[in-house]
């Protein structure tokens, strides 16, 4: 491709382009170099703020597929819908350079983008966030031929591209090892609007979320220029409360393939410690579990049953601008990611870490590219293993020293994280140049 002239781009994401937010950024990165971006997905929930100031970038809803009771039929006919959808997208929108597309889903994706490229001589990129044959074996079983189907597709198509790109060190050796397939690791950064939440932030923001927003935990009912954690000083300066909780988040789409029940068994551990005595002195929690997904009302359920006395959970839906501030207002982050093929990295993290706060993570294969154990957060196995973190981080909290220090000690280390325009320019910039 001529390195002086513009590209056009086509971005393919067959899900939600609001809940993808590496390929939200691959097209933020693209309009800031010049490019034309057509970004084509699911418009489920708002668009990323920063398209809406980007002259570049151009978004195109794909049609939600009818269902059909019936599970076989259903997703032979989802397939034949989603790839007419999709290719008649791609047709009447501005001729491409380079389609990039999204891996997983393979199916359709994967082939009618393929195709695109074939009939019109662009560039295919594929952007490799995990497998979609080892996603699809979690539903159906790794014997099922729908899995062996999908695996050939993403071999014989990875194979085919002018390009792979990939979000981990584990999955470009595996590739490579497995199919013969060379790619270029782009990790996951948050984009320039995450950073770390300054106290008088925060102070703003809860205050903003009581009185407006409509959360009321987060008001001081004794005093309307305190929030739950932050209170004012005589000067109008703000300072964190002695009195206040921990304050710990964790996201998820609830899920099957996330078992939220580690979670809420440890929280119930810490519960019982309250009631059984009080050993070590813990701190009263405030726990925020962001995102939507089918077994939500489950959980839900579940935490009513529980009548924690000391623990407040709360399930907030945050606007895109919005989200970066309140995770950065927690003490600490929890992830129970668990990848199905061991090998992709859960972006949620590297949002909390994109804010400077650290995580107890999950643990699985591909999870030492990113945690660090004891320096940017802490790893778990089981429910027992989270229980035992929670309780020695917050013992005494928020007057323990050690504790405070620990906690400062690794949001400092976070402070070299980086971000993605810089990971991003030194990898994918000269490709599409």
């Amino acid at each position: 491709m001529n390195m002086e002239r513009k590209k056009n781009v086509k971005i393919v994401v067959l899900g939600d382009i609001g809940h993808s937010p590496r390929m939200a950024n691959h097209a933020i990165s693209l309009a800031k170099c010049g490019h034309t971006v057509d970004i084509i997905g699911y418009g489920e929930s708002d668009l990323p703020h920063q398209f809406k100031l980007s002259p570049n970038i151009y978004h195109h809803f794909l049609v939600s597929c009818p269902r059909i009771n019936w599970k076989l039929l259903n997703y032979i006919w989802k397939t034949i819908w989603t790839s007419i959808n999709l290719f008649f997208l791609l047709a009447i929108t501005r001729r491409a350079d380079a389609l990039l597309v999204q891996n997983p889903p393979a199916i359709p994706s994967l082939i009618v983008s393929w195709v695109y490229c074939k009939l019109i001589g662009a560039k295919l990129i594929i952007d490799w966030h995990n497998y979609a044959n080892t996603i699809m074996a979690l539903s159906v079983g790794r014997r099922s031929r729908l899995v062996a189907l999908t695996k050939l597709i993403e071999k014989t198509l990875g194979r085919r591209a002018d390009y792979n790109f990939c979000v981990s060190k584990a999955i470009k050796n595996d590739l490579y090892d497995k199919w013969g397939i060379k790619s270029q690791v782009v990790y996951d950064r948050p984009g320039s609007h995450f950073g770390s939440v300054s106290l008088s932030e925060m102070h703003d923001f809860l205050k903003v979320l009581g009185e407006k927003k409509g959360f009321q935990i987060f008001m001081d009912k004794n005093d309307q220029n305190s929030t739950l954690l932050t209170a004012l000083h005589p000067n109008s300066s703000p300072y964190l409360k002695e009195d206040r909780p921990a304050f710990i988040v964790s996201s998820t789409s609830w899920t099957e393939d996330e078992d939220f029940s580690i979670l809420l068994n440890a929280l119930q551990d810490y519960e019982n410690h309250w009631r059984g005595g009080n050993q070590k002195k813990l701190p009263k929690m405030l726990v925020a579990i962001t995102g939507k997904g089918p077994l939500k009302e489950y959980y839900l359920k579940d935490i009513e049953c529980r009548k924690w006395e000391h623990i407040t959970v709360i399930t907030p839906w945050l606007e895109d601008e919005e989200y970066p501030l309140f995770i950065g207002c927690a003490n600490i982050g929890i992830s129970l990611h668990t990848s199905s093929s061991g090998l992709d990295l859960p972006m949620k993290i590297v949002d909390l870490f994109g804010v400077r706060v650290p995580v107890l993570a999950y643990n699985f294969e591909a999870l030492k590219e990113l945690v660090i154990d004891g320096n940017n957060g802490y790893i778990f196995s089981n429910q027992e293993e989270l229980s035992k973190l929670l309780q020695d981080l917050f013992e005494g909290f928020p007057l323990n020293e050690s504790v405070i220090k620990n906690l400062n000690k690794m949001k400092k280390e976070l402070e070299s994280f980086g971000n993605w325009d810089k990971i991003w320019n030194s990898t994918c910039k000269p490709i599409f140049d």
